[in-house]
């Protein structure tokens, strides 16, 4: 296989053979020449199996076993470590996701920016289904955000992002506990000066299996990068040089 234009980076946990369908959809939607990394904590997570299996027939296909910490954060810095492509794109492996928009933010970043947000809360966008209380808090923070920060995204909760590789190799991934790498990397975009654009898009609630979305646990989590972003002097800007986590 030759050199990926965009890696596509899947967390996931427990999905058993429903994964399989996951990946299938992303290769379908994407044009990009494509690698899509599945990301799991253990061995013997349901997950593998299904994965290695279509890595054995299809060589865009890998499975990463998490070897950073466990859980969301760090499965997704496993898998920006993984991935061989300028352009990285997070989705979820639920099916939420709209991935026929992925070839729209991969187009976004190659053109400049340092983050693509799909985006439900922009005119446009909507969600469809979910919890109350983690709709509730994720458009008030997205909707707040872009009011008063100017971050360049209604919807800077969202997961489903593209990134530059270089961006973030170059600020770092501090996220250690949930899905709050959303919206660190668009507070850094913003403290950097860096664009950070979206697209409309529409997210539908997983209709099988459970969402491991713990919103009261991660919330001062998601705090803390909101205050980065929104307050002037919340803490003192530390670049990270260059460093890959």
């Amino acid at each position: 296989m030759t050199d990926p234009e965009v890696s596509v980076v899947v967390p996931a946990y427990n999905e058993g053979p429903a994964i399989v369908g996951c990946v299938e959809r992303i290769l379908s939607a994407t044009t990009s020449q494509a690698e899509v990394l599945v990301v799991y904590d253990r061995p013997d997570d349901t997950t593998a199996a299904p994965v290695a299996q279509m890595a054995e027939r299809d060589p865009r296909v890998r499975a990463v076993l998490n070897q950073v910490r466990s859980g969301p954060a760090g499965a997704l810095k496993a898998g920006f470590q993984a991935a061989r492509a300028a352009v990285v794109v997070v989705t979820m492996a639920d099916g939420s996701d709209d991935v026929t928009q992925i070839d729209q933010m991969v187009d976004l970043v190659r053109q400049g920016c340092a983050v693509v947000a799909a985006s439900r809360y922009m005119p446009g966008g909507r969600q469809v289904g979910g919890p109350l209380l983690k709709g509730l808090v994720s458009r008030t923070a997205g909707v707040s955000l872009h009011l008063l920060a100017r971050v360049g995204t209604h919807d800077a909760t969202n997961s489903f992002k593209a990134y530059s590789r270089p961006f973030v190799e170059d600020v770092g991934i501090e996220s250690d506990a949930g899905f709050e790498m959303g919206i660190e990397l668009v507070a850094k975009a913003r403290r950097r000066g860096r664009r950070v654009a979206e697209i409309p898009t529409t997210w539908r609630d997983r209709t099988a299996g459970q969402s491991n979305f713990k919103v009261r646990e991660w919330i001062p989590r998601y705090l803390h990068w909101y205050l980065v972003a929104a307050v002037p002097g919340y803490e003192r800007w530390r670049p990270h040089r260059g460093k890959r986590e």
